[in-house]
């Protein structure tokens, strides 16, 4: 038996139809280096979704990986209850010098829906220790996705992952998002004075006392197909949550450590939130963390003397890794010694003139949106009426295929396909990977 049969024989993939396997194998990858995986036959493909986004500067990279061979014989775990150790302090010591203005205190987990959980609770607690008993609801934006545990499904909004789920979900409060491509105020997203955020001023004036926190994905709504929207919406946002005294949770797990050109998404906006959650390229995509960062005045809240019943009483296993946290100072260290974000800010101007000239003119493009390296281009029937290809005929799903088979790989988002590369990316390879989807897109539908 072979390592396909013997994968198909006993792993159950995420996000997947395992019937799809019956004609798309498993691909066995044996190593990988910069944006290249290369798998048992010694076929390479361009990783241009990094590895679901976490594979922030390449893989195997050398100055993350040393980082963590240095900890490895030193200590691998400890609990972290009463227990610290040096490259988690580190780690906080160098997050405190980028990170957005006012957040302070560091909770840590293992993923990004845990660091999610983290953050609801940590918001419907603090209401209810300063006196918002009332305060126990949440809002969201229509088409977010924050994760798949229980609580981070109940304050997204994507029927793929939600809907058969629905009856165990808690009661949050959706918002119309921001549709730029499709904006019934007939603006466009470079232009406008965000007329849409009236949806959000309305919920607000009908729900606000009930309340205790929003959480938004920063002008970067992934799972709803790389949706892109202004910095201006979360502006007016921090002022509504102010106003009403709602908590503003910023989930900065695919936007953060320089996705959107910026380190995070709300550096853009020039404001705060309240929490924030980070994750995926925090470590480089090699260890599983996750951080919810908060504010000295919410921290206070919890601060008393344990039988008063104020503690935080949420906890991970793996809270703090040793491991994970070296190879987040890893990343830091990259981050700040080789100039990546003003190199990466050159590469995407290049990626996104590229992905231009190959394919705005396609009679069944419709829109090649970006923020930083983030591209997405989203395919549909009409460029006038913009309507979509009905989602049973995996338009999506067809092109990624053919672009396996040529070593490129699109992981698309129903209709939208992305590319979402490490931030070391060079034009060579951008050069290969616009092509080869170029040509991909040309076999499928013309």
């Amino acid at each position: 038996m072979n390592l396909v049969e013997k994968d198909l024989k006993y792993i159950w993939h995420p996000c997947s139809q395992m019937k799809d396997y019956e004609e798309l194998k498993p691909i066995i990858i044996d190593h990988g280096k910069g944006v290249y995986l290369y798998d048992t036959e010694g076929k390479e493909y361009i990783d241009i979704v990094s590895s679901w986004w976490c594979n922030l500067l390449g893989h195997c990279n050398q100055t993350i990986t040393e980082s963590i061979k240095r900890q490895l014989d030193k200590l691998e775990h400890v609990i972290f209850a009463n227990f610290s150790h040096e490259p988690v302090i580190a780690l906080c010591e160098q997050l405190m010098e980028i990170i957005p203005k006012g957040l302070t205190k560091f909770n840590f987990s293992d993923n990004g829906s845990a660091a999610v959980e983290c953050a609801l609770k940590m918001s419907f607690q603090y209401q209810y220790q300063t006196g918002q008993q009332k305060k126990t609801r949440f809002m969201c934006l229509t088409e977010g996705y924050h994760g798949e545990t229980i609580g981070a499904l109940s304050v997204g909004s994507v029927d793929l992952y939600a809907k058969i789920y629905k009856p165990m979900l808690m009661d949050a409060i959706h918002v119309e998002a921001p549709d730029c491509y499709r904006c019934p105020y007939g603006k466009c997203r470079d232009a406008c004075n965000v007329e849409c955020f009236e949806h959000a001023e309305k919920a607000f004036a009908e729900h606000a006392d009930e309340t205790c926190a929003m959480i938004v994905e920063p002008l970067l709504q992934g799972s709803a197909g790389m949706r892109i929207y202004p910095a201006l919406y979360l502006k007016k946002l921090r002022v509504l949550c102010d106003e009403y005294q709602v908590l503003l949770i910023a989930d900065e797990i695919a936007t953060g450590f320089g996705r959107t050109g910026k380190m995070f998404a709300f550096d853009h906006a020039g404001v705060s939130p309240d929490i924030m959650c980070v994750s995926k390229g925090l470590t480089g995509g090699y260890l599983p963390m996750a951080i919810t960062i908060t504010t000295d005045e919410i921290y206070e809240a919890f601060y008393a003397d344990y039988n008063e019943g104020k503690a935080f009483m949420h906890s991970h296993t793996y809270s703090g890794n040793p491991l994970g946290c070296s190879a987040a100072l890893g990343v830091q260290k990259i981050l700040r010694e080789d100039n990546i974000l003003e190199k990466a800010a050159v590469t995407a101007e290049y990626l996104h003139n590229k992905l231009n000239q190959a394919l705005i003119d396609h009679p069944h493009m419709g829109e090649i949106r970006h923020i930083g390296l983030v591209n997405a281009m989203e395919l549909i029937i009409d460029k006038k009426t913009k309507e979509e290809y009905d989602s049973k005929l995996r338009m999506g799903y067809q092109i990624y295929k053919i672009a396996l088979q040529k070593g490129l790989i699109l992981r698309p988002l129903g209709n939208v396909l992305y590319f979402n590369p490490p931030l070391i990316i060079n034009e060579e390879e951008i050069d290969k990977a616009v092509a080869i989807c170029a040509q991909s897109i040309k076999e499928v539908i013309g």
